[in-house]
Formats: C-alpha cells, structure tokens, sequence
C-alpha cells in the first residue's frame, strides 16, 4: 500500500507492506471557524475572567510567540488575541519571540509566521537567552538551579504566553510554561534544565508531566514570572486548529494536556522490528536537530536492534548554528558521544540534543531521506538513504519479510508507547 509522510510543504508518497500498521493521531477535526472558537475561549477562560475585562488601558503588554521552529499557527492565533486588545494602544503592545537558545529569526520568517500587518505593525524583540544584562534572576529552583527569565517580559504589566500542544521529547507536552522555559529563560537556567542527569529520568518522556523533573522545574519558572494570560491551540494532520484553551496557565495548559493525550497517544502491545516515520514536515523538519523528536517518536516502539527510517527535509541544514553538530562530530561514535555525555562536570551548549540522539542510536539503526548531503548525514553518525522504499526492502530483507512494520506518517504528532509502560 501507499503511505503519504508529511515531508517539507509536501507529502512523500512510499510504498510498504500491505501488513504495516499505519499510525496517526486520532482524527480531531478542524473548527468549523477557527477565529470565533479563539474569540470564545478569550471571553470564556478557564480559571479568570474575560480577558478584555483583566487588560486596563493604562498597562503595558507582552505576548510570547513562538519561534519558526514550531508548527505554531500565530499567524491565525495572533490577529485574533490584538483584536481582543485593540483597547490597548500598539505602542504599548510587545510581542516577543521566544526563541530559548534557537538563532533569532529573520525578517522574512517573521513575516511568514506572524503575517505582514503584524510584524510591520507592532513591536517585535527577540528574547536572548546569552545577554545576561537583559535578564533578572527569580531565585533558584527547588532542584537548585538559577532562575533567570527576561527582564521586559517579567516586567510587563500584563503577561501573555502563546503556543501550540503536543507531546513532548521531555517536557511531556509542549505549550503552556514552555513559552517562559526555555522560551524567555537564560542559558544558565536551560542548560540544567535540559542536562544530562535531569534527561535521564525515567519521567523525562513523552506524555508524562507528573512526576516529571523537567516540566516541574519549567512550571515553577513560569509562575515566579507571573503569568497573566495563556492562550494555546492544538491542531491536526492537516494543521487545522482543533482546540482552544485559554486561561489561567495551569489550568488551561492541563485542560489541552488531556484533550492531546486522548489525540495523540496510542498504546501497543508489542514493539516493532522497522519504523517508518516523519516530523510531521515544515516547519518542525526544518533541520536534523528538530528532526530527532521524530526518530525519538519512533524509537518508543522500535525493537531493540530494530530500524528507523525517517523522512525529514532539513532545508536549514543540520544547522550549523549551535554546538549540535559541533558535539556529535566531536565524539564520533555513539560509544564517544556516551562517553562524553557521561563525564562529570561535562556541560555544552546543546547538548540535550546529543543525548537524545545517542538514545535513540542505542536502541536502533537510523537512516534519514533528507535534503541534507551524504556526508553531513554521516558526519551525525547516521545512515543516509535516497528512497525510503529501497532502504524498508532491504531492511525486510534483513529482518524477513513477516517483519513487524510501522508507519507514522506525522511522525511525533502521535506517540506510541508499549502498553506495559503505561504511566
């Protein structure tokens, strides 16, 4: 049969086993008029009042956007959130891009994701994770970790933090106090936040958030920062908006948790030899580094031994911005990124991400269909492929042709967990 895998701004088609189990998110469907769902839940939040009531004329305002790596709809989201604050004068209105330690975003980005009329009319920061003069210290975490956030957003009169839920590689779920941490945190507040010893629990997974060090320490950051106002979207296979919640931040962030976790988590009872998967293309597969939440997505169901093979498009390169690839090709083989991981002390711009790969390399081979060349490919310490479908015929060779296979065309969109692993 044919498998469509979102892939860049298109769909790859592949052919694979007729007895492949193909595995998408539950089919939620789009509102039927996106605009008046998000003019509801304003008027009707959970936990405080309307949000027109609580802005006053006189305060200035932050909204936290999100930045072009996340498949975040602002640019249907945002008009609808200034309409509601069109009491509000614009001067006193900053949207800020809370990139965490990602490269700041380019005009044109901007543009593609917030729409002209908003990002040439109104004031747009980028937060800066590095500029220690532009951030205040909140105290430190139970874990004991510094707490640093931006100064303009902890400052603000009114605070409102944006985003879209899914599951998540550690934080259980996006959205909700991710937008503060790493959002608008500092280095020094990321960096323990996604080191080594914290990514190494159990709890630190996809779909789990009690019990969770890493979503604790990113909710106890958020609240230090006082937020005012959360709105947050969930959306599709076809990035449709299907769900709206807004509110006060705990509650709205834990009622768009339940409604992902009945849409995207699906259990199984036995693993799979070979995977087949996406990261639910652009812009989430805009570079290798985003694209390991797809092998990550796959390896939850993967034989130990088994294979994954991932159609991600990469047209930003592996990138060669940050330590990601720096690391990787610094430790040149899974047994040196361990090792390196592993020293005591050891603590590296991006290094989350390296652990996360070395995780899913350790339990499977890899092979990536990407725009990306061979030799930057290998140079990850991955396999590189040119058809998806001659890579699966020669892993069924390998592994025979009854092999388990499983397809997730959406890649992380849904996460597939063993049954007995449950909770």
């Amino acid at each position: 049969m044919r498998v469509e895998l979102a892939y860049g701004q298109e769909r790859l088609s592949v052919q694979v086993p007729d007895h492949a189990t193909v595995l998408r998110p539950h089919a939620a469907p789009g509102l039927a008029d996106e605009c008046q769902a998000i003019r509801e839940a304003l008027r009707n939040p959970l936990g405080t009042a309307p949000l027109r009531e609580l802005v006053k004329p006189s305060q200035k305002i932050v909204i936290l956007f999100s930045d072009i790596t996340r498949p975040m709809p602002s640019d249907r989201v945002l008009p609808v959130l200034l309409e509601a604050l069109e009491h509000i004068p614009r001067e006193q209105i900053t949207l800020m891009n809370a990139v965490g330690t990602h490269r700041a975003n380019t005009p044109q980005e901007l543009e593609h994701m917030l729409g002209s009329e908003i990002a040439h009319g109104y004031r747009i920061l980028t937060h800066d994770a590095f500029d220690a003069a532009n951030l205040v210290n909140l105290g430190t975490s139970s874990q004991g970790n510094p707490q640093l956030v931006n100064r303009i957003w902890h400052e603000a009169d009114f605070k409102i933090a944006t985003g879209f839920i899914q599951p998540h590689i550690f934080a259980g779920f996006s959205g909700g106090p991710k937008a503060v941490l790493p959002g608008v945190a500092g280095f020094e507040t990321i960096m323990p936040n996604h080191g080594y010893a914290i990514l190494n629990n159990p709890r630190a997974t996809w779909g789990v958030t009690e019990g969770n060090p890493v979503a604790a320490e990113m909710r106890e950051l958020a609240l230090k920062s006082k937020p005012d106002f959360l709105l947050n979207v969930t959306s599709n296979r076809d990035k449709e908006i299907c769900a709206v919640f807004a509110g006060e931040m705990l509650q709205a962030h834990r009622a768009g948790i339940e409604f992902v976790r009945r849409t995207s988590m699906a259990p199984f009872d036995e693993p799979f030899d070979i995977v087949v998967t996406s990261n639910d293309g652009y812009p989430a597969d805009i570079n290798l580094y985003q694209s390991v939440k797809g092998m990550s997505a796959a390896a939850q169901i993967v034989k130990p031994g088994g294979a994954i093979i991932i159609a991600a498009e990469c047209r930003d390169g592996v990138p060669d911005n940050g330590q990601y690839r720096k690391l990787v090709e610094r430790a040149g083989s899974l047994a040196g990124m361990q090792a390196m991981l592993s020293q005591p002390g050891f603590q590296e711009y991006d290094q989350w991400q390296v652990q996360l790969q070395a995780g899913v390399m350790a339990k499977a081979d890899v092979y990536v269909y990407s725009e990306l060349a061979d030799a930057d490919v290998r140079s990850m310490l991955l396999n590189p492929t040119h058809s998806v479908e001659t890579t699966l015929d020669a892993l069924l060779t390998r592994y025979g042709a009854d092999a388990k296979v499983c397809v997730m065309p959406e890649g992380p969109l849904v996460i597939p967990y063993l049954a007995q692993q449950e909770g």
